[in-house]
């Protein structure tokens, strides 16, 4: 196995004999290195180099766009550079180091190391643990990693057990990589992951937050969230996962909510589209959804008489617990209230193929769903587990027909901007009011009507609003009195 080099940027042998020339090394380094091997290319090309941060912005600063300096503590120079496509490039140049935890930080301490070598056995794993001297593109692969690369295993360069010492955020790289790559964690390291979960505690929201993404939006997210589970790291950075393994009732009366729950994040992994479609893949809200739609059931399980399991409000007490846990891994406001509403509506279409729904029910259905829509269609979809095959079919055929019609009120009604038929400005004029609460409730009343009746003319909806308002007590109290009159 070797890497396929003729997908290298010409940009990457520029910079070589830009550095090479000026009397210092350089080197392609890391995933850059291992996605040649995997025939890709990777967006960001990372390098190392025994040339200081001064004396790299000395070789490459004229040569480049710009540049930037934040990562300077940390031997790190940042350029961007433009190529003839137009195509901009995102460079790291970085000085041989050797990076370490002390067990109490959250900040690695950083020391220089002195060879190429040295700086790959610091590294998180042997098919990270790669490089390229440029610009001869002699590879550097002491630890084996391109053979664990054909092979499919992940190991450290060093012991595991240094490794997460250094940083115990590969503990959690390790099982997004083999979610990204679908690499098996050789026995060692998952020993090791074991044994220094606790270790991750000391490893901020914010990072622990971008390797769950990366883990989710991963090709094989399935086995990734399993090696967290079992592990015990996701105990500590995302225990209502786990804590769906319910504990088994003699009699079976319930599947096994971890597994379903995994089975549902795949397949809703499979419904996502094309760049072009309304869901483009990977889609971390829709699996993220997917993965925690039914955390609330361990905290709402029932046993009813007669031997039936209830989880009566799973959803509203999920969507909760899963606004709290991605709060507390530091998700920004939009992503928490996407994915929450995904699980809080999940059990909305249950009983649509028994009941039938009003068109009232549909427009509800769609307000409440929002800009998660198709989200929820494919979530909905995804979370049909059963092996009754006519029940599978049911629920799609079913599914298939709130589809349809959904699409037919659609066009018929705009239901993607459902507002009453009056606006504020329309309600206050009518009613005599100045800007204020009754405005709101009059509104809403006239968006229940909406709802309920679908589009009316200007003059339905103002002889509705006109009953309503003389049912109101601010009505009443501003007619006069009898001796005014």
């Amino acid at each position: 196995m070797a890497p396929d080099t003729s997908k290298l940027d010409p940009v990457v042998l520029e910079l070589g004999h830009l550095f090479t020339d000026a009397g210092y090394e350089l080197s392609l380094v890391g995933g850059p290195v291992r996605d040649l091997f995997l025939g890709r290319t990777s967006p960001d090309l990372d390098f190392t180099t025994n040339a200081t941060p001064d004396q790299i912005l000395s070789v490459a600063r004229k040569w480049s766009d710009s540049h930037w300096e934040m990562g300077r503590d940390f031997g790190t120079i940042g350029f961007r550079k433009r190529k003839r496509s137009g195509e901009v490039l995102l460079i790291e140049v970085t000085t041989y180091r050797a990076e370490a935890y002390d067990p109490e930080s959250r900040k690695p301490a950083v020391a220089f190391g002195a060879s190429l070598e040295a700086d790959l056995a610091r590294r998180d794993f042997t098919i990270n643990a790669m490089a390229l001297r440029l610009p001869s593109l002699e590879l550097v692969d002491p630890h084996g990693g391109a053979a664990d690369l054909a092979a499919g295993i992940l190991r450290t360069p060093g012991t595991p057990e240094q490794s997460f010492s250094d940083d115990p955020l590969r503990m959690m790289r390790a099982a997004r990589f083999a979610s990204q790559l679908g690499l098996e964690v050789h026995p060692e390291v998952h020993r090791a992951m074991v044994g220094m979960a606790g270790r991750i505690g000391i490893i901020s929201a914010e990072r622990v937050r971008d390797e769950l993404v990366k883990l989710v939006c991963g090709a094989h997210p399935r086995a990734g969230v399993d090696i967290l589970v079992e592990t015990g790291l996701a105990e500590l950075v995302l225990p209502e996962v786990p804590a769906l393994k319910l504990e088994t009732d003699e009699h079976h009366r319930h599947k096994d909510v971890y597994q379903h729950s995994l089975q549902v994040l795949e397949q809703a992994a499979a419904l996502e589209t094309g760049p072009e479609g309304p869901v483009p893949g990977p889609d971390f809200v829709l699996r993220f959804a997917a993965l925690m739609h039914d955390v609330g059931k361990p905290k709402t399980r029932r046993f009813e008489p007669g031997g039936a399991v209830s989880f009566r409000h799973h959803d509203l007490a999920g969507a909760k617990l899963t606004a709290k846990r991605m709060k507390a891994l530091r998700f920004d406001n939009d992503s928490i209230r996407a994915v929450c509403r995904l699980v809080e509506l999940h059990m909305r279409f249950y009983g649509y193929g028994d009941t039938g729904w009003t068109d009232s029910a549909v427009r509800r259905y769609v307000t409440d769903a929002g800009p998660v829509l198709e989200r929820l269609h494919r979530l909905t979809r995804s979370d049909v587990t059963t092996r009754n095959q006519r029940k599978a079919d049911r629920l799609s055929f079913a599914y298939d027909d709130l589809e349809q019609r959904i699409a037919v009120l659609a066009e018929r009604e705009e239901l993607d901007s459902i507002r009453p038929d009056l606006d504020g400005g329309a309600i206050m004029a009518l009613l005599g009011l100045k800007p204020g609460p009754v405005v709101g409730r009059a509104y809403k009343f006239l968006l229940e009507q909406r709802m309920e009746n679908g589009p009316q003319s200007a003059q339905a909806a103002e002889a509705a609003l006109h009953a309503w308002w003389a049912e109101q007590p601010e009505s009443r109290a501003a007619e006069p009195e009898p001796h005014d009159r």
